[in-house]
């Protein structure tokens, strides 16, 4: 307990600390909300109407899994391929609930928004910040900004579809990619971590050009997984934040901060 009563896992967050957290937040959330309307556009174009464009973005809101499935649907494929690959890339995002149900503790809607707002970006906010109210707020601002953004945008990208032209040619299909780049690259800490990610670099830019797609994303995850298990997690027992394991120590009045 703190001088003031308050457990140090929940102690109120510093201005200055909230401050940069929303700047890092809504900046992730406009740059990945950016590349909504790349996604928009290419929806149209591989067939989708205008709605089923937007409700995509609206109910399924994982970009890789939209992706792949506007993709294989706009190459020909069969709509049970295109929802077997948009699956299979979906899967990363209850993995990432692991992580984020030790930060976040939800409860009821809170739980289902939470589950809905699960995705690469607000993950690496979450997971990056030093305690769990940082990373809570972390969490539910970026996932809400992108949520925002990114379905705004599809909007926008929809409408304008044929009149935008290719979306590549304005960087749009890199911007997603480059904010999660930015969160992730502090991160790498380790011997474990940095041999983690080359390993998966080179894994994708072998077999991308060889493999259908979402099978290489399948592929770096498992190469991941094979080197922290061999590993024994060493790169994240270095910076695991000792706070997240406090609520097991809480008392029933204290129970009650988690679930708020």
């Amino acid at each position: 307990m703190t001088a003031t009563g308050e457990h140090p896992a929940y102690a109120p967050i510093a201005d200055d600390k909230r401050k940069a957290v929303l700047r890092q937040s809504l900046s992730v959330g406009i740059a990945t909300g950016a590349y909504g309307i790349s996604f928009g556009a290419l929806g149209v174009a591989s067939g989708l109407s205008i709605l089923q464009t937007v409700a995509l973005s609206a109910l399924l809101f994982s970009g890789g899994s939209q992706f792949a499935l506007v993709g294989i649907i706009g190459a020909g494929g069969t709509g049970s391929a295109a929802l077997a690959t948009s699956t299979l890339l979906g899967v990363r995002n209850g993995l990432y609930g692991l992580q984020t149900s030790r930060i976040l503790h939800a409860r009821g809607l809170r739980r289902w928004a939470a589950a809905q707002l699960t995705i690469d970006e607000s993950t690496a906010v979450a997971v990056g910040q030093d305690d769990r109210r940082a990373g809570s707020l972390g969490f539910w601002v970026t996932g809400a900004a992108v949520y925002v953004f990114w379905n705004l945008m599809t909007l926008v990208g929809a409408l304008v579809g044929n009149a935008l032209g290719d979306p590549q040619r304005w960087g749009l299909d890199a911007a997603a990619a480059a904010a999660f780049t930015a969160l992730l690259w502090p991160r790498l800490r380790s011997r474990d971590a940095a041999a983690t990610m080359v390993f998966a670099v080179a894994i994708a830019l072998i077999t991308s050009p060889l493999l259908p797609v979402g099978v290489p994303v399948i592929l770096t995850v498992l190469a991941a997984v094979v080197i922290g298990l061999s590993g024994g997690g060493r790169h994240e027992a270095a910076t695991e934040d000792p706070e997240l394991d406090h609520h097991e120590e809480l008392g029933p009045d204290d129970a009650g901060e988690v679930a708020r």
